[in-house]
């Protein structure tokens, strides 16, 4: 009888001492989860701040891009203008010394 009345006495120590433990292994669950979701979205945070810089990159080298082929366009326009200005010059200079 004893031994009955004393482990009715522990049983409810026993209950407790379970009810904390699983009470403090929810609590570090919780914990993990929240540490969890922090590091991902911190990840995703990262990511998209990498992606806008690459974008912004790529758009200025885009219009870096834009402005040699431009550059380069009007030099080549210029060069051909030269050409057949020089190309009209000897046309008249010709002219001018053929004998009449």
């Amino acid at each position: 009888m004893v031994g009955q009345e004393e482990q009715s006495l522990k049983e409810p120590r026993r209950l407790e001492k379970r009810a904390a433990e699983e009470a403090e292994r929810l609590a570090k669950e919780h914990e993990r989860k929240k540490a969890y979701l922090a590091k991902e979205r911190a990840v995703e945070e990262a990511q998209k701040e990498r992606e806008i810089r690459r974008s912004e990159k790529r758009a200025a080298e885009e219009i870096e891009q834009l402005a040699i082929e431009q550059a380069r366009r009007e030099a080549y326009l210029a060069r051909e203008k030269a050409t057949a200005e020089a190309q009209e010059a000897k046309k008249l200079k010709a002219k001018k010394q053929q004998p009449e």
